[in-house]
């Protein structure tokens, strides 16, 4: 089983992925980390060298690569649904859920890390706040195919632990017990 999460970044895909993984006995794939790891570069300066194009493709490809495991939750970039076929590939190969934040929080969150960020890193406050919004429009038709979304406005992961394991027995799912 894949448990694969979407979202805007600065919606907790990676910390909230990381804390179901240990509370669910599963593994952990982060898309971003992976690459880092991979091409041996941060994302910003593989954005710097090559360009959002070139980090595209290899997203992909490192995405294909995160459904070679089982057993695994996966975070995805916040852009990497949104690109090739990528939406339709996470939900053949797992179960996606959109964690969904409010665009507010989002800018919030951003201002504090927007120098690690490549599409952000130029941009004054006001600008970000039209951006995300603008993003969070163009990109709401991809999430929205998510097989469950959450609104995680103050929520702690185990919020989220508790919300996908009612999804999962509401939909005759078998929910993956943490056997430790």
């Amino acid at each position: 089983m894949r448990i694969i999460l979407i979202g805007f970044m600065s919606s907790g895909k990676s910390t909230i992925g990381k804390r179901l993984a240990h509370k669910m006995n599963m593994d952990f794939i982060d898309i971003d980390e992976a690459i880092e790891c991979k091409y041996k570069m941060s994302i910003s300066n593989f954005f710097d060298l090559f360009g959002e194009n070139k980090f595209r493709e290899l997203e992909r490809i490192i995405l294909l690569e995160s459904f070679e495991h089982d057993n695994t939750i996966i975070s995805t970039g916040g852009g990497t649904p949104c690109f090739f076929d990528n939406m339709q590939l996470i939900n053949k190969h797992g179960i996606s859920v959109y964690l969904k934040l409010h665009p507010n929080s989002i800018i919030s969150r951003l201002l504090l890390t927007k120098k690690q960020r490549p599409l952000l890193k130029n941009l004054a406050a006001d600008e970000l706040a039209d951006y995300v919004n603008l993003q969070l429009i163009n990109r709401s038709f991809f999430y929205q195919q998510a097989r469950f979304t959450y609104e995680v406005e103050n929520k702690k992961p185990n919020d989220i632990y508790l919300l996908l394991k009612q999804s999962f027995e509401e939909n005759g799912m078998i929910f993956p017990v943490n056997q430790q």
